[in-house]
């Protein structure tokens, strides 16, 4: 290494070392490791091995051996999310009372512990959307084919586990899980969002659920599909409000490839969506919405061009 390039080197480190006004005020104040993502999924991992066992290790039809292996997943879960809690927590904005590390970690453990308790209503709910998918798609030959292949279950599994540690207050965490599924599927649900029983969606490439949506009970999306907001609202200083701003889907309704559904509005139970369209109010049960019929016309010399 040359001497010009030496001095390069060291100027860059010497300057990107130094905390910029940016940086401090991006950072938590608490000076804290920060969660890890490769931690998280393995939390992620953990869970699929615990819901789906037959599935995700190798088969073991005697219980007692199943109750061992699972066990061991569980023991090492409640540690990872303890770990990964704590480390979240210090996101947390209105958590005063959590100030010590000793304080920080006994927070986690009980909101580990509570989400672990809540893991037998997640594969209760994951198994309904096993069976939407299922039922929804004469390509599947079987359960299996869905719970390896199907794009859904990859995101439903880390949407079912992120909303529940959301609902929990858990900070940051659900997001990088929602994440993890969003990058590897193109299907991109936010944790707070509400979704009821055996949900579908069919391929999946693109569909957004923003985080305010509320879906009923054997609701079936198709690609692209967007549930997103119209508009915002501000408070008297320029701040944007978290206010509920998506739509609500209210049980068995289907919406097709494209739809684009904005708003706090409420389309009703029982409702078709036709593909390629944006509603915007609300749709009353048993509709049937559809584009408009294309227009012919001609294009001499420019016209309508």
């Amino acid at each position: 290494m040359d001497n010009k390039t030496n001095e390069i080197l060291l100027k860059n480190v010497a300057q990107l070392s130094k905390l910029t006004e940016q940086e401090v005020k991006m950072m938590p104040a608490i000076e804290a490791p920060l969660p890890s993502v490769e931690q998280v999924k393995q939390i992620v991992t953990l869970v699929k091995s615990i819901i789906f066992p037959d599935y995700f290790n190798k088969r073991q039809p005697d219980e007692t051996v199943r109750s061992y292996y699972i066990g061991v997943h569980m023991e090492e879960l409640y540690g990872l999310l303890v770990k990964q809690i704590a480390h979240g927590l210090q996101f947390c904005e209105d958590c005063e009372e959590i100030t010590t590390k000793e304080k920080v970690y006994q927070e986690a453990a009980r909101l580990a512990t509570v989400f672990i308790d809540e893991l037998p209503e997640i594969k209760r709910l994951l198994y309904t959307d096993v069976q939407a998918m299922f039922d929804n798609d004469p390509a599947a030959p079987n359960y299996g084919e869905v719970i390896f292949c199907y794009p859904v279950m990859n995101a439903m599994t880390h949407y079912r586990i992120a909303h529940k540690l959301h609902e929990l207050q858990v900070p940051v965490i659900p997001r990088i899980i929602t994440e993890l599924a969003h990058s590897k599927t193109g299907i991109d649900i936010h944790p707070g969002a509400t979704i009821g029983e055996y949900f579908a969606i069919d391929h999946g490439t693109g569909v957004v659920i923003g985080e305010t949506c509320i879906i009923g009970n054997h609701v079936t999306l198709y690609q692209g599909v967007t549930l997103g907001a119209k508009s915002f609202k501000y408070d008297e200083n320029g701040n944007m409000l978290n206010v509920p701003r998506h739509p609500i889907i209210e049980d068995n309704v289907t919406v097709y490839s494209n739809a684009s559904i904005l708003g706090r509005i409420t389309i009703g139970h029982d409702s078709v969506i036709g593909g390629n369209i944006w509603v915007t109010h609300n749709v009353p049960p048993y509709s049937r919405i559809q584009q408009s019929k294309a227009v012919e016309g001609s294009f001499d010399g420019g016209l309508g061009i």
